[in-house]
């Protein structure tokens, strides 16, 4: 009776140890990276290694998980079994150690990997999933501005950062090479590509640069130097004193230039006061006009206008000086 009821006991005991026995025997896979990152155009090493007791050559399949299994390609060792697909056709090595070369990637080859390894001695089939990213690097972006980058308090503003290639972009905005700060006055859209100062202020007067990145690179921008002024300045008053230019005035000569004179006057003793002139003779001048004639209100004045400061006309001796925006 014991021996009836102490049999039934034994064979799970009995069932464990062959099916240990059996995982001993099977096919033991690993991989150096569960992760691999791809660029478009160049190759891609899903790399496993196989242990088996058994000399014969593996059977390898390699499987693109999708909502229905595709099949890559199937192999005995290193031959490939049957034909490959058209998108696989060319680009596919099976390696001995049963890794798979992809080259060149393609965005569509993007996805998760799976591997089956048999060889017909052992009872179990060994498994192992790797994934796959594939992408493009990231071109030089730049920040682009809709309006000039001198400002005035209070005013809108808005940052694009503006890039040619690059899958799976993630942007970053820096002040001063420092990632900005939070504030309730940016606003930055669902994507992080366009920052938009809502409210300007002094403290925005810096340098400012964005920064994309990608799984396989990333790029900086040139920065963009923000001048911010304190206050509204029209021009004509304030802004011409801020960017002051050289002002000239052309006087009219209405006498004629004083002969030399070796000797100071009567009565005065050579001194700061005196003063020589060194000119040749000047040459015969018509007789001046009366005032009041077309003539001389010809040659009344000369206007010197410069960009961005006030003309100044200088009208004759003893008139009063015109000061015109």
């Amino acid at each position: 009776m014991w021996g009836a009821v102490g049999t039934p006991r034994l064979l799970p005991a009995a069932w464990l140890l062959a099916l240990h026995a059996g995982l001993l025997a099977g096919v033991n896979i690993t991989s150096p990276s569960a992760l691999v990152r791809g660029t478009a155009g160049k190759a891609a090493l899903l790399s496993v290694r196989y242990a088996s007791a058994s000399p014969d050559k593996p059977v390898v399949k390699w499987q693109l998980k999708r909502d229905k299994p595709v099949t890559v390609v199937q192999s005995i060792g290193t031959e490939i079994i049957g034909n490959l697909r058209p998108d696989y056709r060319d680009r596919i090595r099976v390696l001995e150690n049963g890794s798979l070369l992809i080259s060149p990637l393609q965005l569509a080859d993007e996805g998760s990997y799976e591997v089956e390894v048999s060889i017909t001695d052992d009872t179990f089939t060994g498994e192992k999933t790797i994934n796959l990213t594939v992408d493009i690097p990231i071109s030089k972006p730049q920040v682009l501005v809709a309006s000039s980058t001198v400002l005035e308090l209070s005013e809108f503003f808005t940052l694009n950062c503006s890039h040619e290639n690059g899958t799976k972009p993630t942007y970053t905005w820096l002040k001063d090479g420092r990632p900005l700060n939070n504030d309730s006055r940016l606003l930055l859209s669902p994507d992080q590509k366009i920052l938009t100062i809502t409210r300007v202020l002094m403290a925005d007067d810096d340098v400012y640069s964005c920064l994309v990145e990608n799984p396989i690179s990333q790029g900086r921008s040139a920065p963009v130097k923000l001048t911010v002024y304190p206050e509204t300045i029209p021009r004509g008053t304030d802004h011409d004193r801020k960017t002051p230019l050289a002002l000239y005035i052309l006087k009219e000569q209405d006498t004629t230039a004083p002969q030399e004179d070796s000797s100071p006057p009567a009565g005065r003793s050579p001194g700061r006061g005196a003063r020589r002139y060194h000119r040749s003779p000047a040459p015969a001048r018509p007789p001046r006009s009366p005032p009041g004639s077309p003539a001389r209100s010809r040659s009344a004045a000369r206007l010197l206008r410069a960009t961005g400061v006030p003309a100044i006309r200088e009208q004759e001796e003893g008139s009063a000086l015109e000061i015109s925006a």
